[in-house]
């Protein structure tokens, strides 16, 4: 109980202390209920010993008895015999036994709090001045539990304002989407006092998946639970309307099989700008108390608060891809205009000398051979690199040229460097998907066979759509080669793979 909590307690029981020391009565109670008077939540007796405290069968019930009166018809209630009144049922056993009987209703404007009761007047019965000092004391602790209740609701809402900026500040780091669904689920849970924090998301069928959980009991069997299409807490959930359920595990809109583990509970939907996001569901255990109206107004407003700042997650997540694949954009615009033009002039003069002075000195005619190789080489690697940069960086290729840079970039962070890579021919075209994977299994097998080989530094794999098998037929090629050496001391064999296409 908190500071404020005791201060009340205090209060209330100097309240009952007083009334019944007034009256002149042996005994006197102050009951507190629910917020929906259906129950009696707290109980402050004067009169009694440690060891009848310790007795009491239970707390009396509202619904019977001059306790439910006093909260049904909130009006001072004065009896001369108690026993007689058929309003008298409902105290449990271990309560003491009285025939005069004074009670006022505890309340804040037209709300009923509970009541201030006394009984057992020492001499004759309870006069009207009894009942206007009960009144008197009963509306100061209607006051003072007021209070307690504007000071704990302004807590509540600062809470939960917090518990709202935290999850946009998380959100808006850049985290993924499954952290931030766990973000709000996880947030959501310690801010509602719930058992589990559930974030549902709408399926292709028209029905909704859980597809992130925070609990603190086991979790297991809540991550993909799907409420089937045509479920009755689907109407309101997909239509964006919160659904409130005094009892998960009886309420006949719930239709899944964890329903059984949880009691009050609410599902509060995730939209922003009229899109639906998902649900957000926060259950409490079996018996606990109901989410109370202001509970409710305050998890709907961080609802609202948190599907705003995930839409805003995605959409600066989207602008700094955005950003990354403009810069990409760019260096690839720049090595294809700059760097592979001037390469290409340069292989070109080079090829024209060798040309021109076809009778000069042979070492040179092979120093010229060797560097337009060289550049031609360059040339083919720097396009590759440029066609790299055009691929989406967090999604998988879809094309065949993209599968095998994303193999050989895989095997870069095994191998400590960058295997070369030449493509020859129109491969994505050529090349259909069977022969494609076959072929990427043997490049994944060779390239795991090379990091396993000691003194390896490079790696040159080309895939050459313009082969041709002894035969004639159009063809495949693979060509893996590397600088390894073979435990016998010898150069490494060079990986070669065709297939017919």
């Amino acid at each position: 109980m908190s500071g404020r909590g005791l201060e009340l307690g205090t209060i209330l029981q100097h309240i009952v202390d007083t009334a019944t020391g007034l009256a002149g009565a042996r005994h006197g109670a102050l009951t507190l209920l629910d917020r929906d008077r259906r129950r009696v939540t707290d109980l402050f007796t004067t009169g009694m010993s440690d060891a009848e405290r310790r007795d009491l069968a239970g707390l009396p019930d509202t619904h019977g008895g001059v306790v439910g009166a006093l909260a049904d018809d909130p009006r001072p209630l004065r009896l001369d015999d108690l026993t007689a009144d058929p309003r008298s049922c409902g105290v449990p056993a271990g309560h003491p036994k009285a025939r005069t009987f004074a009670g006022a209703p505890v309340q804040v404007r037209d709300e009923v709090l509970g009541s201030l009761c006394v009984t057992g007047k020492r001499s004759g019965g309870f006069t009207d001045t009894d009942l206007s000092l009960l009144r008197l004391l009963a509306s100061q602790a209607g006051a003072a539990i007021g209070g307690a209740h504007l000071y704990e609701a302004a807590r509540q809402r600062a809470h939960w304002i917090e518990g709202a900026a935290a999850v946009t500040r998380a959100l808006l780091t850049g985290t993924g989407t499954t952290d931030a669904l766990m973000t709000v689920a996880e947030r959501a849970r310690v801010l509602a006092g719930a058992a589990a924090g559930v974030i549902l998301q709408p399926t292709a069928d028209g029905g909704m998946e859980i597809v992130a959980a925070s609990t603190l009991d086991d979790p297991a069997g809540l991550v993909g639970t799907v409420i089937e299409p045509g479920a009755p807490v689907l109407v309101q959930l997909l239509g964006g309307e919160g659904v409130f359920l005094d009892d998960s595990a009886t309420d006949p809109r719930m239709t899944t099989h964890v329903r059984s583990r949880f009691g009050p509970s609410m599902m509060l939907p995730l939209q922003s700008g009229g899109r639906l996001i998902g649900t957000l569901a926060l259950p409490r255990r079996r018996g606990e108390r109901l989410y109370t109206e202001a509970e409710r107004q305050l998890a709907t407003q961080f609802a609202s608060q948190a599907a705003l700042a995930m839409v805003m997650a995605d959409a600066q997540q989207y602008r700094e891809q955005l950003a990354v694949y403009e810069d990409r954009d760019r260096i690839a615009r720049d090595l294809h205009d700059l760097v592979v033009q001037r390469l290409f002039a340069t292989e070109m003069m080079l090829e024209s000398t060798r040309r021109k002075d076809p009778s000069g000195d042979a070492g040179t005619g092979d120093l010229l051979t060797r560097a337009v190789d060289e550049l031609d080489s360059t040339i083919q690697e720097v396009r590759t690199a440029i066609f790299a940069l055009q691929q989406p960086p967090a999604d998988a290729p879809a094309t065949f040229r993209g599968r095998v840079l994303r193999e050989t970039a895989a095997a870069a962070g095994l191998l400590g460097f960058q295997p070369s890579v030449q493509f020859a021919g129109a491969v994505d075209a050529l090349v259909p998907d069977p022969v494609a994977g076959d072929l990427l299994a043997v490049l994944r097998e060779a390239l795991a066979t090379a990091h396993r080989r000691a003194g390896v530094s490079s790696v040159e794999v080309e895939v050459d759509a313009t082969a041709r098998l002894p035969d004639g037929r159009a063809a495949v090629r693979l060509v893996v080669a590397d600088d390894g050496r073979t435990e016998s001391g010898g150069r490494s064999p060079t990986v070669i793979w065709q297939a017919p296409l």
